[in-house]
């Protein structure tokens, strides 16, 4: 186990449609301390970041009924304690213009599937001001 994963103590919300996706991220964070919370689109995600806090909200671009950018800008339109939430967007779209659409969205960072898990948690850490 590496220090960052001995670290990190966060609240996260996964978004994303694949349910392959979500456990591979879900156990990853897990092992590294994480309570993790699940959510298939933006409109499951939207409903779960106005009842619950987290420290960070790992999304992704492309999914049904709201899809990652939506979620973002619905995001960063809403009550301070929510607005502020970090996003670390994570998809498959590789395009110059995708990635300037997340940020102009509100994500924090954007990566590339596929994602390792020590560089999951390392992203995480920084969003969420784990020591590493």
């Amino acid at each position: 186990m590496t220090d960052v994963e001995k670290l990190l103590d966060a609240r996260i919300l996964i978004v994303d449609d694949s349910s392959l996706v979500r456990l591979y991220y879900r156990d990853a964070l897990q092992k590294a301390g994480c309570e993790v919370e699940q959510a298939i689109n933006g409109i499951e995600a939207m409903e779960k970041v106005l009842a619950q806090k987290f420290d960070l909200v790992i999304v992704d671009v492309n999914m049904p009924r709201m899809d990652g950018f939506s979620f973002l800008r619905a995001l960063r339109r809403g009550a301070p304690d929510v607005a502020t939430l970090p996003a670390l967007v994570i998809t498959t779209e590789a395009d110059a213009q995708d990635i300037d659409d997340a940020r102009a969205a509100g994500g924090n960072f954007y990566l590339i599937k596929p994602i390792s898990q020590p560089d999951l948690l390392r992203h995480v850490a920084v969003l969420t001001g784990a020591p590493t």
